[in-house]
């Protein structure tokens, strides 16, 4: 069964521009698909269309379905918003890019973390608090009752993604949907982050949607990729074949860049 279905997917900017065009993939439960393109290339659109998030004035059309377990079949595109209130969070939940746009910064992050427990899983009083402590713990951050207390510029850059995952998490998403979700960290960190999304996403059995313009970070925690320039589809395949086979030219452009990055670090041999 697929979780998401897209099919035909066009974007188009309020001045009629396209943006994506004619995109279509699918997602099945246990999946782990990456898109990756160069910024521009309509990556995040696509997500934020499969969320039925897209700015206003932005225009969608094609098929975007949703078809998690215990849920409605519902296509995205046209739905109404309290329809798509009850598909995001357990059908798919975003980790975005940048957490000090995703988290409020007058609300303390146990209050933030308790917002989706609440609604979801209807928590309430000294259940509600163990299970905030839980969700910060089982992300790994340490001292889980202090993080609960701060606001989200009292903690560090990892910390603020980690307490993003979180959130996340909470709704106990079908499919998880990583908006280049260590882009904005440093690159020890950005391990870590990594390591720990691949981890829960194994343990928890989601299927992921991991989204980012890094050839090394998607073949580190996806097993399909699918590649995007000027929001159409290059190619598609196994982590494998892209990256031992590329058939495409800008895909190739891709691969070489990866391996050139990884050659230039130091440590390495020639």
């Amino acid at each position: 069964m697929s979780l998401l279905e897209v099919a035909g997917l066009s974007i188009h900017a309020p001045d009629g521009r396209p943006l994506v065009r004619d995109l279509s993939f699918s997602v099945e439960a246990g999946d782990r698909l990456g898109l990756i393109g160069e910024s521009g290339s309509g990556k995040s659109l696509t997500s934020l269309a499969i969320m039925g998030l897209l700015p206003p004035g932005m225009t969608a059309s094609g098929r975007v379905v949703l078809d998690a377990p215990g849920l409605p079949r519902t296509d995205v595109i046209g739905a109404p918003s309290r329809r798509l209130n009850q598909l995001r969070g357990p059908a798919a939940s975003v980790v975005f890019q940048e957490p000090l746009t995703a988290l409020d910064p007058l609300m303390r992050v146990g209050r933030q973390v308790a917002e989706p427990l609440r609604r979801w899983r209807g928590l309430r009083g000294a259940a509600l608090r163990e299970a905030v402590l839980a969700a910060l713990s089982e992300v790994r951050l340490d001292e889980p009752e202090r993080i609960s207390r701060a606001y989200p510029h009292e903690i560090s850059g990892g910390q603020r993604q980690r307490v993003a995952i979180a959130m996340a998490l909470a709704c106990q998403p079908a499919l998880l949907i990583a908006d280049e979700p260590t882009t904005a960290l440093d690159v020890s960190v950005q391990a870590e982050v990594l390591s720990l999304l691949a981890g829960l996403i194994l343990a928890r059995g989601m299927s992921l949607l991991f989204i980012t313009h890094d050839l090394a970070v998607v073949a580190s925690v996806t097993d399909r990729v699918l590649v995007l320039r000027d929001g159409a589809e290059v190619e598609s395949g196994t982590v494998r074949d892209i990256v031992t086979a590329p058939r495409d030219p800008y895909t190739r452009d891709l691969v070489d860049s990866a391996r050139a990055f990884d050659e230039a670090l130091p440590g390495r041999r020639s």
